[in-house]
């Protein structure tokens, strides 16, 4: 095993193989350290989350080398019979790439025993393996299909998988099936989790039907009178539903989300006196107008920008930021676009009455879940959630503006050994232009000289955290923010310190990011395990 270091509150651990992954993964699952929040599964590694206030990452990889490995037949989960009609458009070509027939490849395919080693990609999709492979590993397609439809069934390396729903993908397609691998209706919404096993039942000559595990569906919601407090007039660039985001959701293939500010969101809430988590609106850009249908209190908080009321009676006054603003039926409320930072967050008194998906109001722009953006017309209720004193003592940190070259404090590693030292000083001697093709998933940088690999080869899909410095084959950095998927295949060099990702988020487009080294990497090998 390899340790490297993340950040201050999660490490990597690399292994040699799929089956040592497997195998340390159902270890640590087992033994439930107190302290560890989070373990993400990837090919060839775990991502380990953990509480530093308790543990620090040192003792805590005292602690995983000190652990005895358990075979395969611990913590075995569901299995599940999939039916597959193999009639994919990929399936002629990998029966002539594998040397087989078509029926001898459906056969092989249907006869062997899989298991969910780990969920990435999309929510709900399930890298299946075996532990003897039956094809070696097929290629992924040259060019990636634009859209593969939901339930498609593919071959990749020594992968199956199933696609949950539809979306681009480059594996080879040989079937379809009609279970919803996918579903936020269930308790469960992934209908595979890692350690799950899975046969395959060939339909294609005799459509049958096969029960799903019980999965239970989550009860109906009681209904509830809620009382409609405003509606949208007009929306700018991008409003939206926000909260502190989802919880140890990766083994479902889900991240966090959540408010890209986390800062000025709570601050907002505890401006109206709400719980810090409620649910509030994220706005980018400012543009948006709001009409107010009940008495009620907001408070705006965030990006620099001007904030009216149009009152009932015609007036239009200019109101402060980080205070609560007591609005009656019939004002207006008007927010320009920033001058300073791009992102701000109105709370309303009682919060906001919401569809909570896996935890979260949040939506999650990769992952599309959570309430759609706002659109003019669309009414917000209060979630009449128990409320207390305001508090007057939020103030805003110091908002980045256009042009400004931003100092944002790295950690190095997991893959900093992949880049030669040149690139990596030259990682924190340039400045680096934060492009307009930015959004929720990802920051894209352009520097002048563009970084350059040490090691060539393709890594294997790996977790990655909020933060993650990401170089694609090109030499510019991606810095994944809250909607980033939760594996990744390029080399992360560096990730971004927690105490950062707030100023992160306010950055607008054109403006140059200059990074400063607070970590070195770290790299802990243990030969014996």
């Amino acid at each position: 095993m390899r340790f490297l270091s993340v950040n201050a509150n999660a490490f990597l651990i690399e292994f040699s193989s799929l089956q040592d992954t497997m195998a340390a993964y159902r270890t640590l699952q087992h033994a439930q350290h107190p302290y560890i929040r989070e373990l993400v599964p990837a090919a060839r590694t775990i991502l380990v989350y953990f509480d530093p206030i308790f543990i620090n990452s040192q003792t805590l990889i005292k602690w995983i080398n000190a652990q005895k490995i358990l075979d395969g037949a611990v913590l075995i989960g569901k299995e599940l019979v999939i039916p597959v009609c193999y009639n994919g458009e990929d399936i002629e070509h990998v029966a002539d790439l594998v040397g087989l027939s078509v029926s001898e490849l459906i056969y092989k395919h249907s006869q062997t025993l899989w298991r969910a080693a780990f969920i990435g990609f999309a929510p709900g999709f399930a890298y299946l393996v075996s532990d003897e492979p039956p094809f070696g590993s097929i290629p992924r397609l040259a060019s990636p299909r634009k859209k593969i439809i939901s339930g498609s069934v593919g071959l990749a390396g020594e992968y199956s998988g199933i696609y949950p729903k539809d979306s681009p993908g480059g594996w080879q397609l040989i079937g379809k099936t009609d279970l919803k691998m996918w579903d936020v209706q269930r308790e469960q919404p992934a209908l595979l989790l890692p350690n799950d096993q899975v046969i395959f039942k060939d339909i294609t000559h005799q459509p049958t039907q096969i029960s799903v595990p019980n999965i239970s569906s989550f009860p109906k919601k009681q209904s509830t009178e809620s009382e409609v407090v405003l509606r949208v007039k007009k929306v700018g660039l991008q409003v939206l539903i926000q909260d502190v985001g989802r919880l140890n959701m990766a083994e479902m293939g889900v991240g966090r989300a959540g408010a890209m500010d986390q800062t000025s969101f709570q601050s907002a809430n505890l401006a109206v006196g709400n719980p810090q988590n409620a649910a509030a609106l994220e706005i980018l850009n400012g543009g948006l107008v709001l009409s107010i249908l009940k008495p009620t209190v907001i408070a705006v908080t965030g990006a620099d920008a001007e904030l009216s009321v149009q009152y009932a009676q015609g007036e239009k006054v200019r109101v402060s930021l980080y205070q609560p603003i007591a609005l009656d039926q019939g004002d207006e409320v008007y927010l320009a676009v920033p001058k300073v930072g791009v992102r701000n967050y109105l709370a309303v008194r009682g919060g906001l009455a919401v569809e909570n998906i896996l935890g979260s109001a949040s939506y999650d722009s990769l992952a599309e879940l959570g309430a759609l953006p706002l659109k003019i017309g669309d009414e917000l209720a209060s979630a009449q959630l128990k409320t207390h004193s305001v508090d007057l003592s939020q103030s805003s940190i110091a908002m980045p503006k256009q042009g400004d070259v931003i100092v944002i404090d790295l950690h190095l590693g997991p893959r900093t050994d992949w880049f030669k030292t040149s690139s990596l000083e030259l990682l924190f001697q340039q400045k680096w232009l934060v492009t307009t093709e930015s959004n929720r998933i990802g920051l894209r940088l352009h520097g002048e000289h563009a970084l350059q690999r040490e090691i060539e080869h393709e890594l294997s899909s790996e977790g990655c955290s909020i933060g993650a410095l990401q170089i694609p084959p090109n030499g510019q950095p991606v810095l994944f923010m809250r909607d980033h998927p939760i594996t990744g295949g390029y080399p992360v060099i560096a990730t971004v310190a927690a105490y950062h990702l707030d100023l992160v988020a306010q950055i607008p487009s054109c403006s140059f990011i200059q990074f400063r080294k607070i970590t070195e990497f770290m790299d802990i090998q243990d030969h014996e395990k």
